[in-house]
C-alpha cells in the first residue's frame, strides 16, 4: 500500500481576461490543472491522482460543466479518488497582469487549510505555476519539493504560447478530438 499523502488537483476556474488584448482563457482551466499536477508530481514524497481518474468522477457527478466545486464537494470527490488533499483554484488576466489563486483542502474535514496567490505578467505563467506548486503545499504537513528541483523547474523557459497550445490540446484530447490535439502538441515543439 502506498502510504504517501495523496493529492488531487481540480480544474481551475476561469475568472476571465480583461483589457484591450483580452482573450478566451477557457482552455487554461484544464491546462493549469495538468501543469500544476506535473509540477506537484516532481515531488516523489507525494502521490498525485491522475487527472483522467478525477475527470471521470467529475463527469459522473456532472461537475465538469457546472464547475460547482466548493470545499465540501472537493473533499467528497477527493475521498472517492483516494486523495488526502485536494487543490482547487482560479485564475484571471487583468490588462496583462495574471493572477493565479490556489487552495488546498483537507479531504477528511473539508476545511481549507491554506490559500496562496501568485501574481505576475502573463508571459511568466509557467514560473507562476512552479511557484504556486511549492507555496500551496508548504506548511500543511506535506513534504516539500527539494530546493534544487524547484530551481531547475523555475529555470525552464516555457513561453506563454506553449502553455496556451498545451491547454487547448488537453481540451481536444479530453473531447476525443485526438488529431487536433496531436497537431497542437506538434506546434509546441
Amino acid at each position: 500500500t502506498d502510504t504517501r499523502p495523496g493529492l488531487a488537483v481540480f480544474p481551475f476556474t476561469n475568472g476571465g481576461s480583461l483589457g484591450p488584448e483580452g482573450e478566451d482563457l477557457a482552455a487554461l482551466e484544464v491546462g493549469i490543472q495538468q501543469m500544476l499536477l506535473t509540477e506537484l508530481a516532481q515531488n516523489p514524497a507525494l502521490r498525485v491522482v491522475e487527472r483522467s481518474q478525477l475527470r471521470a468522477i467529475l463527469e459522473e457527478q456532472d461537475l465538469v460543466r457546472s464547475g460547482n466545486v466548493d470545499p465540501s464537494t472537493a473533499a467528497r470527490i477527493g475521498r472517492l479518488v483516494g486523495a488526502r488533499y485536494v487543490v482547487t483554484g482560479a485564475f484571471m488576466d487583468v490588462y496583462g497582469a495574471f493572477r493565479l489563486d490556489g487552495r488546498i483542502v483537507d479531504v477528511e474535514t473539508g476545511e481549507i487549510l491554506k490559500t496562496e496567490e501568485v501574481r505576475d505578467r502573463k508571459e511568466n505563467i509557467y514560473q507562476m505555476l512552479v511557484d504556486l506548486s511549492t507555496r500551496i503545499t508548504a506548511g500543511v504537513a506535506l513534504p516539500p519539493l527539494q530546493v534544487a528541483m524547484v530551481e531547475q523547474r523555475r529555470a525552464r523557459a516555457i513561453p506563454p504560447e506553449a502553455v496556451t497550445l498545451f491547454s487547448r490540446a488537453q481540451v481536444f484530447q479530453d473531447g476525443g478530438r485526438h488529431e487536433q490535439a496531436i497537431e497542437l502538441y506538434r506546434q509546441i515543439s
